[in-house]
Protein backbone atom coordinates (compact mmCIF):
# COMPACT_ATOMS: atom_id res chain seq x y z
CA UNK A 1 0.00 0.00 0.00
CA UNK A 2 1.16 3.51 -0.72
CA UNK A 3 0.16 5.00 2.63
CA UNK A 4 3.53 5.24 4.90
CA UNK A 5 -0.71 6.32 -0.16
CA UNK A 6 -30.91 21.43 -16.31
CA UNK A 7 -28.97 21.81 -18.95
CA UNK A 8 -27.71 25.42 -19.20
CA UNK A 9 -27.05 27.87 -22.00
CA UNK A 10 -23.48 27.76 -23.29
CA UNK A 11 -21.25 30.62 -22.23
CA UNK A 12 -18.20 30.53 -24.45
CA UNK A 13 -15.70 33.31 -23.93
CA UNK A 14 -12.56 34.18 -25.86
CA UNK A 15 -10.55 34.00 -22.66
CA UNK A 16 -9.00 37.47 -22.77
CA UNK A 17 -8.15 39.37 -19.61
CA UNK A 18 -11.19 41.63 -19.80
CA UNK A 19 -13.43 38.60 -20.14
CA UNK A 20 -11.98 37.19 -16.93
CA UNK A 21 -12.51 40.24 -14.71
CA UNK A 22 -15.88 39.11 -13.38
CA UNK A 23 -14.88 35.48 -12.86
CA UNK A 24 -15.32 33.89 -9.47
CA UNK A 25 -12.35 32.27 -7.78
CA UNK A 26 -13.57 28.84 -8.86
CA UNK A 27 -14.09 29.82 -12.51
CA UNK A 28 -10.64 31.44 -12.61
CA UNK A 29 -9.08 28.26 -11.26
CA UNK A 30 -11.02 26.02 -13.64
CA UNK A 31 -9.89 28.14 -16.59
CA UNK A 32 -6.28 27.97 -15.48
CA UNK A 33 -6.41 24.19 -15.07
CA UNK A 34 -8.02 23.59 -18.48
CA UNK A 35 -5.69 26.04 -20.24
CA UNK A 36 -2.65 24.36 -18.76
CA UNK A 37 -3.73 20.76 -19.26
CA UNK A 38 -4.94 21.27 -22.84
CA UNK A 39 -2.06 23.50 -23.94
CA UNK A 40 -0.16 22.64 -27.11
CA UNK A 41 2.91 21.95 -24.97
CA UNK A 42 1.09 18.94 -23.50
CA UNK A 43 0.91 17.51 -27.05
CA UNK A 44 -2.41 15.77 -26.39
CA UNK A 45 -1.24 13.92 -23.24
CA UNK A 46 -0.93 10.51 -24.89
CA UNK A 47 -0.34 7.66 -22.46
CA UNK A 48 3.36 7.29 -21.78
CA UNK A 49 4.26 10.63 -23.35
CA UNK A 50 6.02 13.69 -22.00
CA UNK A 51 2.66 15.48 -22.10
CA UNK A 52 1.09 12.92 -19.78
CA UNK A 53 4.08 13.27 -17.46
CA UNK A 54 3.61 17.05 -17.43
CA UNK A 55 -0.10 16.59 -16.65
CA UNK A 56 0.80 14.35 -13.71
CA UNK A 57 3.31 16.90 -12.45
CA UNK A 58 0.70 19.66 -12.73
CA UNK A 59 -1.90 17.68 -10.80
CA UNK A 60 0.67 16.95 -8.12
CA UNK A 61 1.75 20.57 -7.74
CA UNK A 62 -1.83 21.90 -7.52
CA UNK A 63 -2.92 19.26 -5.00
CA UNK A 64 0.07 20.13 -2.84
CA UNK A 65 -0.69 23.84 -3.17
CA UNK A 66 -4.22 23.11 -1.97
CA UNK A 67 -2.84 21.32 1.09
CA UNK A 68 -3.68 17.79 -0.02
CA UNK A 69 -1.22 15.06 0.92
CA UNK A 70 0.16 13.50 -2.27
CA UNK A 71 1.10 9.85 -1.87
CA UNK A 72 2.93 9.56 -5.18
CA UNK A 73 6.11 11.26 -6.40
CA UNK A 74 6.48 14.65 -8.03
CA UNK A 75 5.47 13.13 -11.39
CA UNK A 76 3.16 10.41 -10.11
CA UNK A 77 3.57 6.68 -9.55
CA UNK A 78 4.84 5.12 -12.75
CA UNK A 79 3.91 1.75 -14.22
CA UNK A 80 4.66 -0.05 -17.47
CA UNK A 81 2.27 -1.11 -20.22
CA UNK A 82 3.19 -3.56 -22.96
CA UNK A 83 1.97 -2.23 -26.30
CA UNK A 84 0.78 -4.20 -29.33
CA UNK A 85 4.12 -3.36 -30.96
CA UNK A 86 5.92 -5.40 -28.30
CA UNK A 87 7.53 -2.44 -26.52
CA UNK A 88 6.70 -0.97 -23.13
CA UNK A 89 5.47 2.54 -22.40
CA UNK A 90 5.61 4.16 -18.99
CA UNK A 91 2.45 5.78 -17.69
CA UNK A 92 1.63 7.06 -14.22
CA UNK A 93 -1.09 7.71 -11.65
CA UNK A 94 -1.30 10.64 -9.24
CA UNK A 95 -2.87 9.93 -5.84
CA UNK A 96 -3.88 12.53 -3.25
CA UNK A 97 -5.15 11.72 0.24
CA UNK A 98 -7.47 13.52 2.66
CA UNK A 99 -7.87 11.65 5.97
CA UNK A 100 -11.30 11.22 7.53
CA UNK A 101 -11.84 12.18 11.15
CA UNK A 102 -13.94 9.19 12.25
CA UNK A 103 -12.05 6.56 14.24
CA UNK A 104 -13.78 3.75 12.35
CA UNK A 105 -14.95 5.18 9.02
CA UNK A 106 -11.67 7.06 8.66
CA UNK A 107 -10.11 3.72 7.72
CA UNK A 108 -12.49 3.43 4.75
CA UNK A 109 -12.10 5.25 1.43
CA UNK A 110 -14.14 7.11 -1.14
CA UNK A 111 -12.19 7.26 -4.40
CA UNK A 112 -12.66 10.28 -6.67
CA UNK A 113 -10.90 10.01 -10.01
CA UNK A 114 -10.42 11.55 -13.45
CA UNK A 115 -8.43 10.32 -16.43
CA UNK A 116 -5.30 12.26 -17.38
CA UNK A 117 -4.44 10.97 -20.85
CA UNK A 118 -5.87 11.68 -24.28
CA UNK A 119 -4.95 10.68 -27.85
CA UNK A 120 -1.74 12.70 -28.22
CA UNK A 121 -0.89 14.00 -31.69
CA UNK A 122 -0.25 12.74 -35.21
CA UNK A 123 0.67 14.01 -38.66
CA UNK A 124 -1.20 14.06 -41.95
CA UNK A 125 -0.43 15.26 -45.47
CA UNK A 126 -2.29 17.96 -47.41
CA UNK A 127 -1.10 18.81 -50.93
CA UNK A 128 2.29 17.30 -50.15
CA UNK A 129 2.70 19.26 -46.92
CA UNK A 130 3.04 17.34 -43.67
CA UNK A 131 0.99 18.88 -40.88
CA UNK A 132 0.74 18.09 -37.19
CA UNK A 133 -2.58 17.55 -35.49
CA UNK A 134 -2.90 17.76 -31.70
CA UNK A 135 -5.82 16.21 -29.86
CA UNK A 136 -5.92 18.84 -27.12
CA UNK A 137 -8.62 17.16 -25.03
CA UNK A 138 -9.86 20.31 -23.32
CA UNK A 139 -13.18 18.73 -22.51
CA UNK A 140 -11.85 15.18 -22.67
CA UNK A 141 -10.55 15.22 -20.06
CA UNK A 142 -8.87 18.44 -18.93
CA UNK A 143 -12.34 19.45 -17.73
CA UNK A 144 -12.61 16.39 -15.49
CA UNK A 145 -9.15 16.95 -14.04
CA UNK A 146 -9.97 20.61 -13.42
CA UNK A 147 -13.15 19.61 -11.59
CA UNK A 148 -11.17 17.05 -9.58
CA UNK A 149 -8.69 19.70 -8.46
CA UNK A 150 -11.34 22.21 -7.39
CA UNK A 151 -13.31 19.48 -5.65
CA UNK A 152 -10.12 18.51 -3.84
CA UNK A 153 -9.65 22.11 -2.71
CA UNK A 154 -13.19 22.28 -1.31
CA UNK A 155 -12.95 18.94 0.47
CA UNK A 156 -9.55 19.76 1.94
CA UNK A 157 -10.82 23.12 3.19
CA UNK A 158 -13.72 21.35 4.91
CA UNK A 159 -11.88 18.17 5.91
CA UNK A 160 -13.11 18.38 9.51
CA UNK A 161 -16.57 17.50 8.12
CA UNK A 162 -15.40 14.28 6.44
CA UNK A 163 -15.88 11.00 8.29
CA UNK A 164 -14.28 8.75 5.65
CA UNK A 165 -10.93 9.25 4.03
CA UNK A 166 -10.75 10.38 0.41
CA UNK A 167 -8.39 9.25 -2.34
CA UNK A 168 -8.14 11.68 -5.26
CA UNK A 169 -6.70 9.97 -8.32
CA UNK A 170 -5.53 11.14 -11.71
CA UNK A 171 -5.54 7.95 -13.80
CA UNK A 172 -2.88 7.46 -16.45
CA UNK A 173 -3.35 5.36 -19.58
CA UNK A 174 -7.12 5.35 -19.27
CA UNK A 175 -7.35 5.22 -23.05
CA UNK A 176 -5.23 2.07 -22.90
CA UNK A 177 -7.96 -0.29 -21.61
CA UNK A 178 -8.19 1.65 -18.34
CA UNK A 179 -4.70 0.53 -17.36
CA UNK A 180 -4.20 3.20 -14.68
CA UNK A 181 -7.33 2.29 -12.75
CA UNK A 182 -6.46 -1.40 -13.03
CA UNK A 183 -2.99 -0.71 -11.66
CA UNK A 184 -4.41 1.37 -8.83
CA UNK A 185 -6.74 -1.44 -7.76
CA UNK A 186 -4.41 -4.37 -8.33
CA UNK A 187 -1.03 -2.95 -7.39
CA UNK A 188 -1.08 0.39 -5.55
CA UNK A 189 -4.02 -0.40 -3.27
CA UNK A 190 -4.40 -4.14 -3.81
CA UNK A 191 -4.61 -4.80 -0.07
CA UNK A 192 -7.21 -2.11 0.52
CA UNK A 193 -9.83 -2.72 -2.18
CA UNK A 194 -12.24 -4.01 0.50
CA UNK A 195 -11.91 -0.64 2.25
CA UNK A 196 -13.13 1.29 -0.80
CA UNK A 197 -16.81 2.02 -0.16
CA UNK A 198 -17.52 3.84 -3.44
CA UNK A 199 -15.92 5.48 -6.47
CA UNK A 200 -16.80 8.79 -8.17
CA UNK A 201 -15.54 9.24 -11.74
CA UNK A 202 -15.29 12.65 -13.44
CA UNK A 203 -14.99 12.46 -17.21
CA UNK A 204 -15.85 15.20 -19.72
CA UNK A 205 -17.62 17.88 -17.70
CA UNK A 206 -17.11 20.93 -19.89
CA UNK A 207 -20.22 20.99 -22.10
CA UNK A 208 -22.90 21.60 -19.51
CA UNK A 209 -25.07 23.34 -22.09
CA UNK A 210 -25.87 19.87 -23.49
CA UNK A 211 -26.74 18.28 -20.14
CA UNK A 212 -25.27 16.93 -16.92
CA UNK A 213 -25.61 13.22 -16.20
CA UNK A 214 -24.95 10.61 -13.53
CA UNK A 215 -24.54 6.94 -14.39
CA UNK A 216 -24.52 4.39 -11.56
CA UNK A 217 -25.01 1.11 -13.45
CA UNK A 218 -28.50 1.26 -11.90
CA UNK A 219 -27.12 0.89 -8.39
CA UNK A 220 -30.13 1.33 -6.10
CA UNK A 221 -28.22 2.79 -3.15
CA UNK A 222 -26.34 5.34 -5.24
CA UNK A 223 -29.55 6.33 -7.00
CA UNK A 224 -31.14 6.93 -3.60
CA UNK A 225 -28.19 9.12 -2.61
CA UNK A 226 -28.49 11.12 -5.82
CA UNK A 227 -32.19 11.64 -5.07
CA UNK A 228 -31.44 12.68 -1.49
CA UNK A 229 -28.89 15.29 -2.58
CA UNK A 230 -31.23 16.51 -5.35
CA UNK A 231 -33.79 17.38 -2.67
CA UNK A 232 -31.33 19.89 -1.22
CA UNK A 233 -30.76 23.35 -2.65
CA UNK A 234 -28.31 22.87 -5.53
CA UNK A 235 -27.49 25.14 -8.49
CA UNK A 236 -27.64 22.16 -10.85
CA UNK A 237 -28.72 18.53 -10.66
CA UNK A 238 -27.67 15.63 -12.88
CA UNK A 239 -30.08 13.51 -14.85
CA UNK A 240 -29.66 9.92 -13.75
CA UNK A 241 -29.27 7.78 -16.86
CA UNK A 242 -29.57 4.01 -17.19
CA UNK A 243 -27.42 4.03 -20.34
CA UNK A 244 -23.67 4.43 -19.90
CA UNK A 245 -22.74 7.74 -21.53
CA UNK A 246 -19.08 6.87 -21.89
CA UNK A 247 -16.89 3.93 -20.81
CA UNK A 248 -14.26 5.17 -18.41
CA UNK A 249 -12.33 4.24 -15.27
CA UNK A 250 -15.44 3.52 -13.21
CA UNK A 251 -15.65 0.23 -15.13
CA UNK A 252 -12.56 -1.15 -13.38
CA UNK A 253 -14.11 -0.37 -9.98
CA UNK A 254 -17.45 -1.83 -10.99
CA UNK A 255 -15.66 -5.02 -11.98
CA UNK A 256 -14.31 -5.20 -8.43
CA UNK A 257 -17.85 -4.74 -7.08
CA UNK A 258 -17.20 -1.25 -5.78
CA UNK A 259 -20.31 0.95 -6.19
CA UNK A 260 -19.37 3.58 -8.78
CA UNK A 261 -20.92 6.67 -10.31
CA UNK A 262 -19.81 8.50 -13.45
CA UNK A 263 -20.53 12.22 -13.70
CA UNK A 264 -20.29 13.65 -17.22
CA UNK A 265 -21.84 16.16 -19.58
CA UNK A 266 -21.85 13.42 -22.22
CA UNK A 267 -20.69 13.04 -25.78
CA UNK A 268 -20.08 16.00 -28.07
CA UNK A 269 -19.26 16.47 -31.74
CA UNK A 270 -15.64 17.49 -31.17
CA UNK A 271 -14.79 14.46 -29.04
CA UNK A 272 -11.51 12.80 -30.08
CA UNK A 273 -10.75 15.49 -32.65
CA UNK A 274 -8.30 18.38 -32.79
CA UNK A 275 -11.29 20.71 -32.30
CA UNK A 276 -11.61 19.72 -28.64
CA UNK A 277 -10.14 23.02 -27.44
CA UNK A 278 -10.67 25.46 -24.58
CA UNK A 279 -13.29 27.41 -26.56
CA UNK A 280 -15.75 24.53 -26.05
CA UNK A 281 -15.71 24.66 -22.28
CA UNK A 282 -18.66 26.25 -20.47
CA UNK A 283 -17.04 27.35 -17.22
CA UNK A 284 -20.22 28.80 -15.71
CA UNK A 285 -21.82 25.36 -15.92
CA UNK A 286 -18.68 23.71 -14.62
CA UNK A 287 -18.71 25.90 -11.53
CA UNK A 288 -22.26 24.75 -10.78
CA UNK A 289 -21.28 21.14 -11.39
CA UNK A 290 -18.37 21.39 -8.97
CA UNK A 291 -20.64 22.82 -6.29
CA UNK A 292 -23.06 19.94 -6.81
CA UNK A 293 -20.20 17.43 -6.79
CA UNK A 294 -18.96 18.81 -3.49
CA UNK A 295 -22.41 18.42 -1.93
CA UNK A 296 -22.80 14.90 -3.30
CA UNK A 297 -19.34 13.65 -2.37
CA UNK A 298 -19.58 15.10 1.13
CA UNK A 299 -22.90 13.27 1.53
CA UNK A 300 -21.33 10.05 0.20
CA UNK A 301 -18.30 10.39 2.46
CA UNK A 302 -20.47 10.63 5.57
CA UNK A 303 -23.42 8.35 4.70
CA UNK A 304 -23.74 4.58 5.25
CA UNK A 305 -21.78 2.72 2.59
CA UNK A 306 -23.76 1.89 -0.55
CA UNK A 307 -24.12 -1.78 -1.41
CA UNK A 308 -22.99 -3.14 -4.75
CA UNK A 309 -26.23 -5.12 -5.07
CA UNK A 310 -29.30 -5.82 -2.94
CA UNK A 311 -28.43 -8.16 -0.08
CA UNK A 312 -30.80 -10.83 -1.41
CA UNK A 313 -28.66 -11.08 -4.53
CA UNK A 314 -25.30 -11.31 -2.81
CA UNK A 315 -25.53 -15.05 -2.21
CA UNK A 316 -26.23 -15.54 -5.92
CA UNK A 317 -23.06 -13.72 -6.89
CA UNK A 318 -20.72 -16.45 -5.74
CA UNK A 319 -18.29 -16.84 -8.58
CA UNK A 320 -17.73 -18.53 -10.96
CA UNK A 321 -21.46 -18.58 -11.78
CA UNK A 322 -21.53 -15.15 -13.45
CA UNK A 323 -19.30 -13.36 -15.92
CA UNK A 324 -16.12 -12.19 -14.24
CA UNK A 325 -13.74 -9.37 -15.05
CA UNK A 326 -10.76 -10.27 -17.22
CA UNK A 327 -8.48 -8.92 -14.52
CA UNK A 328 -9.85 -10.66 -11.44
CA UNK A 329 -9.65 -14.36 -12.37
CA UNK A 330 -6.90 -16.65 -11.13
CA UNK A 331 -5.83 -17.54 -14.68
CA UNK A 332 -6.74 -15.18 -17.51
CA UNK A 333 -7.98 -16.45 -20.87
CA UNK A 334 -5.22 -16.75 -23.45
CA UNK A 335 -5.08 -16.31 -27.22
CA UNK A 336 -2.39 -18.24 -29.11
CA UNK A 337 -0.85 -19.07 -25.76
CA UNK A 338 -0.70 -15.50 -24.48
CA UNK A 339 -2.92 -13.88 -21.80
CA UNK A 340 -1.95 -10.42 -23.11
CA UNK A 341 -4.93 -8.88 -25.01
CA UNK A 342 -2.43 -7.04 -27.22
CA UNK A 343 -1.51 -10.38 -28.82
CA UNK A 344 -5.15 -10.88 -29.85
CA UNK A 345 -5.17 -7.43 -31.44
CA UNK A 346 -1.82 -7.95 -33.16
CA UNK A 347 -2.25 -11.55 -34.31
CA UNK A 348 -5.96 -11.63 -35.15
CA UNK A 349 -7.82 -8.32 -35.15
CA UNK A 350 -5.50 -6.11 -37.18
CA UNK A 351 -4.39 -8.70 -39.79
CA UNK A 352 -8.04 -9.41 -40.67
CA UNK A 353 -9.47 -5.93 -40.20
CA UNK A 354 -10.58 -4.21 -43.41
CA UNK A 355 -10.79 -0.43 -43.47
CA UNK A 356 -14.18 0.25 -45.15
CA UNK A 357 -13.68 2.03 -48.48
CA UNK A 358 -16.34 4.66 -47.74
CA UNK A 359 -14.74 5.44 -44.38
CA UNK A 360 -11.38 5.99 -46.09
CA UNK A 361 -12.99 8.23 -48.71
CA UNK A 362 -14.74 10.24 -45.98
CA UNK A 363 -11.61 10.54 -43.87
CA UNK A 364 -13.16 8.80 -40.86
CA UNK A 365 -10.67 7.57 -38.29
CA UNK A 366 -10.37 6.98 -34.58
CA UNK A 367 -11.00 4.30 -31.99
CA UNK A 368 -13.89 1.88 -31.51
CA UNK A 369 -14.20 0.39 -28.03
CA UNK A 370 -15.62 -3.14 -28.14
CA UNK A 371 -16.90 -5.18 -25.20
CA UNK A 372 -17.17 -8.97 -25.42
CA UNK A 373 -17.30 -12.12 -23.34
CA UNK A 374 -15.01 -15.12 -23.60
CA UNK A 375 -17.21 -17.94 -22.34
CA UNK A 376 -16.14 -20.98 -20.35
CA UNK A 377 -15.44 -22.91 -23.57
CA UNK A 378 -13.20 -20.13 -24.93
CA UNK A 379 -15.71 -18.91 -27.49
CA UNK A 380 -16.05 -15.14 -28.05
CA UNK A 381 -19.67 -14.08 -27.46
CA UNK A 382 -21.81 -11.01 -26.69
CA UNK A 383 -19.72 -8.71 -28.89
CA UNK A 384 -20.97 -5.13 -28.80
CA UNK A 385 -19.67 -1.60 -29.28
CA UNK A 386 -19.39 0.33 -26.01
CA UNK A 387 -17.89 3.47 -27.57
CA UNK A 388 -18.96 4.13 -31.14
CA UNK A 389 -16.93 5.89 -33.82
CA UNK A 390 -18.88 5.40 -37.05
CA UNK A 391 -21.39 2.69 -38.09
CA UNK A 392 -19.05 1.39 -40.80
CA UNK A 393 -16.06 1.11 -38.51
CA UNK A 394 -18.15 -0.15 -35.60
CA UNK A 395 -19.51 -2.96 -37.79
CA UNK A 396 -16.07 -3.96 -39.01
CA UNK A 397 -14.60 -4.09 -35.51
CA UNK A 398 -17.49 -6.24 -34.29
CA UNK A 399 -17.21 -8.52 -37.35
CA UNK A 400 -13.54 -9.32 -36.81
CA UNK A 401 -13.78 -9.87 -33.07
CA UNK A 402 -16.92 -12.01 -33.47
CA UNK A 403 -15.02 -14.26 -35.91
CA UNK A 404 -12.23 -14.90 -33.41
CA UNK A 405 -10.96 -18.46 -33.02
CA UNK A 406 -11.47 -19.97 -29.61
CA UNK A 407 -9.37 -18.80 -26.69
CA UNK A 408 -8.12 -20.94 -23.88
CA UNK A 409 -10.80 -20.19 -21.26
CA UNK A 410 -10.13 -18.44 -17.96
CA UNK A 411 -10.03 -20.32 -14.69
CA UNK A 412 -11.05 -19.23 -11.23
CA UNK A 413 -11.00 -21.37 -8.11
CA UNK A 414 -10.10 -24.32 -10.30
CA UNK A 415 -13.07 -23.97 -12.66
CA UNK A 416 -13.43 -22.60 -16.17
CA UNK A 417 -15.34 -19.31 -16.09
CA UNK A 418 -16.62 -16.71 -18.59
CA UNK A 419 -14.89 -13.33 -18.50
CA UNK A 420 -15.67 -9.87 -19.89
CA UNK A 421 -13.09 -7.84 -21.77
CA UNK A 422 -13.04 -4.36 -23.37
CA UNK A 423 -10.57 -3.58 -26.15
CA UNK A 424 -9.91 -0.54 -28.37
CA UNK A 425 -9.75 -1.09 -32.13
CA UNK A 426 -7.83 1.68 -33.88
CA UNK A 427 -8.53 3.01 -37.39
CA UNK A 428 -5.97 5.62 -38.51
CA UNK A 429 -5.55 7.40 -41.85
CA UNK A 430 -1.85 7.92 -42.55
CA UNK A 431 -1.67 9.88 -45.79
CA UNK A 432 -3.50 10.44 -49.06
CA UNK A 433 -4.11 7.13 -50.81
CA UNK A 434 -3.29 4.98 -47.80
CA UNK A 435 -4.58 4.20 -44.38
CA UNK A 436 -3.22 2.76 -41.19
CA UNK A 437 -4.45 0.06 -38.89
CA UNK A 438 -2.59 -0.03 -35.61
CA UNK A 439 0.52 1.54 -37.05
CA UNK A 440 0.61 -0.49 -40.31
CA UNK A 441 0.35 1.61 -43.49
CA UNK A 442 -1.77 -0.01 -46.22
CA UNK A 443 -2.60 1.10 -49.73
CA UNK A 444 -6.19 1.94 -50.56
CA UNK A 445 -7.73 -0.40 -53.13
CA UNK A 446 -8.54 1.18 -56.49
Amino acid sequence: MLLSVLPLQAQIRPGGLLDDLDDSETVSALKEHVRTLSAASMDGRKAGSEGERQAAAYLTSVLERYGVDVLTGAEGESFGIRTDRGDTLTSRNVIGYIPGYDAVLGKQYIVIGARMDNLGSDTYTVDGQVRERIYYGANGNASGMAALLELARMLQTNRILLRRSVLLVGFGASRETFAGSWYFLNRSFADDVSKMDAMVNLDMLGTGYSGFYAYTSSNADLNEMLSAVASDLNPIRPDVTAEEPYPSDHKAFYDREIPSVLFTTGRYAEHDTEKDTQSLVDYASMEREVEYLYNFTRYLINAPAPSFRPSTEKAKSNRPGGVMSFYEVDARPSFLGSPDPAVFLQKWVYPYLKYPHQAVENGIQGRVMVDFVIDDTGKVTQVKVSRSLDPLLDEEAVRVISASPKWRPARHLGKKVPVALSLPVEFRLEKKGSFGINGRTLKKKK
